[in-house]
């Protein structure tokens, strides 16, 4: 087992889906994952059983007050340090504390505080988790193989999201939260011996001659970071693309999608499905970059990709029947698979390594910290104005993002590195 001391030799001749080294990060990343879904379920579970409707919602969105604030502050962390011991620590804290509240669950009925102190810790940790997971693959594989990597990466996520809710559903009806708890951590601790396993190589000098961090304060360092990605020609229309992207659709495809569902009367059933659609077809255009390695003029590919998903999630709302909305969501989550693909594996491979912490974690902020701003607003206007005029607002307001994305010579001119033959 290596140390966790850097190895300058890993240099792998190997495709990255055929390299050990890359496939045990994998799957810790995946258990991490898995681990996550489950704690996310148990901990919703035992907010229901304990406070109202209003305070299990103040539980459950705890998580990502911290997660916000702290997220830049994490990209500048990762970059910083070995970003392999931030997501060992960063596991190993949430096995404890996971583990902790287990404990706590099955030996008395946890408070309202402990539950909301515990999402307030685990928000922090993710702040940085996620950047760490974003600077690692630089250290893991080849520039050409990055983008197979994203593909793989964004695979594991689909898997996250599919493997989890049974799995912790399961755990809860053998044993209640606790035992969901407990699985929970152990899928944390499941991925600290392949961590320690994964092996690492120094940063190499990047084609822009972008100087690492390191030497300032957290305060320059995170302003250097955010000022590389605003002058950056590509990197900073990516990110602006994805944020139009995310405030777009992101509301309309969780909140919008539920109302959505209630107002054509199709039941659990019938917005069980459309999720099942939705999420193979994200499955399945994120297998594609995976699979392949690499698609031919990545940019142009990943803007127009933006625009016909963004078009058929304009559409959701004005479907019919079931079987129309179910096909259009796996359309869209095919789309979608493929343009977070695509712009993940441009980020990595376009950023310096040495930036991609930081990086990451403007591009998480989004998510985390933008999008779900939408969520209320999606919400009341549904039911001010019905879901077909929001769906089209919101989609034709990610339909903006893409189109800004064509208008972009250096977006639409971007390639992904190729193996040399």
């Amino acid at each position: 087992m290596a140390t966790l001391e850097t190895s300058p030799s890993v240099r792998p001749a190997l495709s990255a889906h055929r390299d050990a080294n890359v496939l045990r990060w994998l799957t810790a990343y995946t258990a991490s994952l898995v681990g996550d879904t489950v704690y996310f379920l148990a901990l919703g579970w035992s907010a229901q059983k304990t406070v109202g409707p209003t305070e299990l919602g103040l539980v459950m969105a705890a998580g990502a007050l911290p997660r916000a604030v702290l997220m830049l502050g994490g990209g500048v962390v990762a970059d910083r340090l070995d970003p392999r011991r931030v997501i060992l620590g960063s596991d190993a804290l949430r096995c404890l504390l996971i583990l902790s509240i287990a404990a706590a669950v099955a030996l008395t009925t946890p408070a309202l505080w402990l539950l909301i102190a515990v999402a307030l810790v685990f928000g922090a940790v993710d702040a940085l988790f996620v950047p760490a997971v974003g600077a690692l693959p630089p250290r893991l594989t080849s520039p050409d193989q990055l983008a197979r990597v994203t593909g793989l990466r964004s695979l594991a996520m689909r898997l996250g999201q599919i493997a989890g809710p049974p799995i912790g559903g399961l755990a809860m009806a053998l044993g209640g939260p606790a035992v969901a708890f407990t699985v929970a951590g152990g899928l944390f601790a499941l991925s600290l011996p392949l961590l320690l396993s994964v092996r690492i190589r120094p940063l190499e000098p990047h084609e822009d001659g972008a100087a690492p961090g390191g030497s300032g304060s957290a305060s320059a360092e995170l302003l250097d970071g955010l000022r590389y990605i605003r002058r950056h020609r590509l990197l900073g229309p990516l990110v602006l693309v994805g944020a139009v992207c995310e405030l777009g659709l992101t509301g309309t495809l969780n909140v919008g999608m539920v109302l959505l569902n209630a107002e054509r009367g199709w039941g659990p059933s019938g917005l069980g499905l459309i999720v099942a659609c939705f999420g193979a077809g994200a499955a399945a255009g994120a297998a594609l970059l995976a699979v392949t390695g690499w698609l031919p003029r990545a940019g142009l590919t990943m803007a127009v990709t933006l625009l016909v998903g963004s078009s058929g999630a304009a559409a959701m709302g004005s479907v019919p029947a079931l079987w129309s909305a179910a096909g259009l969501a796996a359309f869209v989550g095919l789309s979608a698979g493929v343009f977070g693909s695509l712009d993940g594996a441009l980020v990595q491979t376009t950023a310096d390594p040495a930036y991609l912490g930081r990086v990451t974690s403007v591009v998480m902020l989004t998510m985390v910290g933008v999008a779900p701003l939408s969520y209320p607003l999606v919400g009341a206007a549904i039911g001010a104005w019905g879901a077909a005029p929001v769906f089209l607002g919101c989609g034709g307001l990610s339909c903006l993002g893409a189109i800004y994305a064509l208008t972009s010579r250096p977006v639409r001119q971007a390639e992904l590195p190729r193996r040399p033959r």
